[in-house]
């Protein structure tokens, strides 16, 4: 089953009868629009190809607006690309709009973005090493990983050494999380939880594959 391209509103809580708070994640769908459907035969796999929201023509390269124009839509500030394995041509057509109608019968979701940035970091605040004394003669080395390697032998650093390095700014998935509400006016998916990326940041939403 496909997913739909969202934009993360931030987050807030509900409460249940019973008091309980729930934390949960906004989600906003833009209008939805199929732009290019991928078969075997054509482009050597099958999959969807969809944008969302509107984007100025005086905005777009001429290749943007030749592709929005075949596929008779308006113009769509990104777009997004969904593989399927078992496709039925009868399902979609270029042009086609998808909502949130899609999740009425779904419990669970996972949900795709990219994490925030947050630079150059060392390997207590990247990988929760754990810091060396704060005094007792240590000076200069209290956030030091310490020996990244043996000795002669075998004489080099492992590949995959937890060191200090880019954290953040990576795809990220979360898995399994619940549907609390789905607002077909505002267009609306209320999600349990967090989801990865800033407020504002575009995030994929489908349906669980681990149940």
């Amino acid at each position: 089953m496909i997913g739909l391209i969202g934009k993360k509103m931030g987050m807030t809580r509900i409460f249940t009868k019973d008091g309980i708070s729930i934390p949960i994640t906004v989600i906003h769908f833009n209008t939805i629009r199929i732009t290019q459907i991928k078969t075997i035969l054509n482009d050597g796999y099958n999959a969807i190809q969809m944008t969302t929201g509107f984007k100025k023509i005086s905005r777009m390269n001429k290749a943007e607006i030749g592709h929005f124009k075949k596929a008779k839509t308006e113009g769509g500030y990104i777009l997004w690309e969904y593989r399927l394995k078992n496709y039925n041509p009868e399902n979609f057509h270029v042009g086609q709009k998808i909502n949130i109608d899609i999740f009425k019968q779904i419990v669970k979701v996972d949900v795709t973005g990219i994490s925030k940035g947050k630079g150059f970091s060392g390997t207590v605040k990247k990988w929760n090493f754990k810091t060396q004394d704060a005094s007792h003669g240590n000076s200069l080395s209290h956030r030091v990983p310490g020996s990244i390697g043996q000795n002669q032998t075998p004489g080099k650093v492992f590949k995959g050494k937890k060191m200090a390095g880019q954290l953040g700014n990576q795809k990220i998935t979360i898995q399994n999380l619940h549907i609390i509400k789905l607002d077909f006016i505002k267009n609306l998916l209320l999600i349990k939880g967090a989801v990865p990326g800033y407020t504002g940041s575009n995030v994929i939403v489908k349906p669980a594959i681990k149940i």
